[in-house]
Parts: C-alpha cells; sequence; structure tokens
C-alpha cells in the first residue's frame, strides 16, 4: 500500500484517494481523526469525514467546508474501500480510521490512548489489521503512565491542599482535551473552576455529549482569586491570574515526566498526565494489532520504537510524512 505525504503532517492512499489527517489535491475523501490544530484542516474545498464531536469542534475552531459525520464502529462503504471510525480515546470525538480493501486493511491511529481519557467515548479497535500507522510521541522507555485513579487522586489532593492553605490553585493544561480532562477529575470536588476562555468555549461540546466537567466558568479576571483556574502554559505570560498573589501552580502533560520542567515553567507541581498512550502501551498495542508492518510517525525517536519492535519480530519502520514508503 502507498503512502504519501498529505499537508503538514497527514497520510494521502493514491490508490484510494484517501487523505488522512491533512488534505491533498487529487483526494477524494478526506477523514480527519481528531480537532487539535495539528491533525484538522481548514480547507473548504476539501469534503470533510469525521465523527460529530469532531465536526463540531472543528467549526468552533474556524473550520467552514462541508461534512459528513461517522458513527463510531459502523462502517461506511464506498466503491473503492470500507472505513470504520474507532473511538481513539485522546480527546472528544478523536478517532481511528480503518480501511479495508484490496490492498489490505490498514489502521491509521493519529493520536490515541488507551487506557482512554474518561472525558472521551473511550477506545476500542478492529481486532488486527494488515497495516498500522502509530504516533509515538513518548517513544522511550522512561515514559509509564500513573493510572487514572492514581491521577484523579494526585489533581484533586493537589486542588484540596492549595485552598486549604489559602492558595489559588492553578492547572495548566491545553485548552481542548487535557483542560477538559482535568476539570472531569475535579469535578467531584463541586468547587467553582474557572476555564480559559479559548477553552470554555470548547466546553459546549463536552456537555452535550454529556461529560461532567463539574461546576465551572470562563475566566475573569477579578473573581478567579479563590477558584480553581485552568489555562495553557502560554496564558500565565499573557497576564492570566497575575492579580493573584498567592497561588500554586500544577503543570499537566505528559512531559511533566521530566524533572526540568519544573525550573523551565516555574511551577510548584509536575503531573505526567497525558492524552497520548505511554512507551509500553504502544508496543503492546502495536503487538496485539498483529500487523504485517508497523509504520512510526511522529515520534523524536523512531529508532527506539523500531527496536523493541524487532525484539517482538514486529516488521517497521519510520514514516516521515515528506517520504514515500511502498510496500
Amino acid at each position: 500500500m502507498r503512502l504519501l505525504k498529505a499537508g503538514y503532517q497527514g497520510i494521502y492512499l493514491p490508490e484510494l484517494g484517501v487523505a488522512m489527517d491533512g488534505t491533498h489535491p487529487d483526494a477524494d475523501f478526506t477523514f480527519v481523526t481528531h480537532a487539535h490544530a495539528d491533525h484538522m484542516h481548514k480547507n473548504r474545498s476539501a469534503h470533510t469525514y469525521a465523527s460529530q464531536p469532531t465536526l463540531k469542534l472543528m467549526h468552533l475552531r474556524g473550520f467552514r467546508g462541508s461534512s459528513t459525520e461517522l458513527k463510531f464502529n459502523t462502517p461506511f462503504e464506498t466503491d473503492r474501500f470500507t472505513v470504520t471510525l474507532y473511538p481513539a480515546g485522546h480527546i472528544l470525538g478523536s478517532a481511528m480510521i480503518f480501511i479495508e480493501s484490496d490492498s489490505g486493511s490498514l489502521l491509521y491511529t493519529g493520536d490515541y490512548r488507551t487506557p482512554p481519557s474518561p472525558a472521551t467515548e473511550g477506545f476500542n479497535a478492529p481486532p488486527r489489521a494488515d497495516f498500522l500507522i502509530t504516533e509515538a510521541t513518548f517513544g522511550l522507555p522512561i515514559y509509564r503512565w500513573k493510572t487514572t485513579d492514581e491521577l484523579a487522586e494526585e489533581i484533586r489532593s493537589f486542588a484540596k491542599d492549595t485552598l486549604a492553605e489559602g492558595y489559588t490553585p492553578v492547572f495548566l493544561a491545553y485548552n481542548l482535551g487535557k483542560a477538559q480532562e482535568i476539570m472531569h477529575l475535579l469535578a467531584p470536588l463541586n468547587h467553582p473552576a474557572m476555564i480559559h476562555g479559548a477553552g470554555f468555549n470548547l466546553c459546549s461540546v463536552y456537555v452535550e455529549e454529556n461529560i461532567d466537567l463539574g461546576n465551572f466558568m470562563a475566566y475573569e479576571r477579578e473573581t478567579c482569586e479563590g477558584k480553581i483556574l485552568v489555562c495553557p502554559s502560554s496564558a500565565l505570560s499573557g497576564g492570566f491570574a497575575s492579580n493573584v498573589k498567592k497561588k500554586r501552580i500544577a503543570y499537566c502533560s505528559g512531559w511533566a515526566s521530566l524533572e526540568s520542567r519544573r525550573t523551565q515553567l516555574t511551577v510548584d507541581k509536575l503531573i505526567p498526565i497525558s492524552d497520548h498512550l505511554d512507551f509500553y502501551e504502544l508496543i503492546d498495542f502495536c503487538e496485539r494489532m498483529d500487523p504485517k508492518k508497523v509504520y512510526i510517525t511522529h515520534t523524536p525517536n523512531p529508532d527506539v520504537v523500531k527496536h523493541f519492535l524487532d525484539e517482538r519480530n514486529i516488521s517497521s519502520a519510520f514514516l516521515n510524512t515528506e517520504m514515500q514508503a511502498d510496500d
């Protein structure tokens, strides 16, 4: 199956006329896995297929093209292939794209997480695939995540202890996905929370999908003290909560596994919570899919991932989306 680059980071399958997470001038079908900026596009001429929550989020983030909603776990047939979206557990609406054709079956993961984020539709995958295209953002053995229950306890304890000592807790998290997951895990505290305006606008889709985000409102500078605050790291340098003298800051990211991030960001707490799978979950998933070949993308460490796959007799190659790959 031939794989070509589509857009900035996407994939194009020329034999099927399929683009994924990018657009291509010859594509007849354009699929988007989720609404993060590096995966969605804003090309109005590309009719787009995605899950309903992803399309809602894309429209809130500026997409104005035509689209078709696809249901999870439900095959969609064309004259050249059958495609099924499987929930990826990454952010709300995130999907893996499973394509079956005369060339074999291919699973394109986009970004994914197993076990899934509790603020998503969950995670499900086909029994196997002939070809697997997987991201490997955290492609080193140093990345092993705690369980969701352990992380929830860590996040709630930081908020409770900070408030009890008269400080305002601030959680640094991306506006889409991570912010809503933090809010969902804090919801049982029922303490008022304020979220950065750009993230607040996206919360409506989560509420429509019955994800409990707790007692939340949009950030207001004058009244934010004593609330639980959620914002991206970049917002702090822009003046977010700068009027609050007594605050403690938690950095929430998979990169929080690196102790150096504490001094780089001047934060009080590192919480390594990621919306990607960790290294061991990645290797296990590749083995579970029993593919003829794994294509590794979006990683600074393809050789390490390939080494561990070689040890399990799984054929693999780094797929630089600037390059072509034939198999």
